[in-house]
């Protein structure tokens, strides 16, 4: 645990830039007055180097059956955007905040629904169940982050969207398709892993 907890601080610490959904589509050109409502997820790193993940509730509105960081818009009871990671994290997968080892944050990251996402990333201590709420969340499950920290794993992908053709990344797991913000979150973390 040590070891890992090195390599993700190692991580952290390395200079990177903010990302966006529209990173690999040059030809959107974004107004710059544009509104960006904040909001954070969490990167929960198991000892045994699992990043777990979601898989939205096929009934939400928004994103349904897509995988997910745990996390959502800031609320006002949160101090801050780590507290928002945490209280999402405690809400949507039932991770005691007392159970987390936060390590520190990438740069924010801007969504083509206007959120400004800043990850969160963090160790979360051995014995941990996750509890899906059900409201929220079909499956809580976990991948290697030897896989998702590996530039090599991301492919560079492409459908219709709002009448153009977009692209993003995708880092699909066995059956899970892993792809958009969350993918681009995920190559951000791998590109300083690398």
């Amino acid at each position: 645990m040590t070891d890992l907890r090195a390599r993700l601080l190692g991580a952290l610490a390395r200079p990177g830039e903010t990302s966006t959904d529209h990173d690999l589509n040059p030809d959107i050109h974004l107004p710059p007055n544009r509104v960006l409502r904040p909001a954070a997820v969490l990167i929960a790193v198991t000892p045994d180097a699992r990043v777990i993940l979601t898989k939205r509730s096929s009934r939400l509105k928004h994103h349904p059956g897509q995988i997910a960081f745990p996390g959502g818009k800031r609320d006002e009871c949160d101090a801050d955007l780590g507290a928002c990671a945490l209280r999402e994290a405690e809400e949507e997968i039932g991770l005691p905040r007392d159970r987390v080892d936060m390590l520190g944050s990438l740069p924010p990251h801007e969504t083509v629904t206007s959120f400004l996402v800043t990850p969160h990333v963090a160790l979360i201590e051995p014995g941990f169940t996750p509890v899906p709420e059900a409201g929220e969340v079909d499956e809580v499950f976990d991948v290697p982050l030897s896989h998702v920290a590996d530039p090599a794993s991301f492919r560079i992908e492409g459908r219709r969207w709002r009448g153009r053709r977009r692209r993003y990344y995708a880092v699909p797991w066995g059956p899970y398709y892993i792809w958009g913000a969350t993918a681009r979150m995920l190559r951000a973390l791998a590109d300083r892993m690398s």
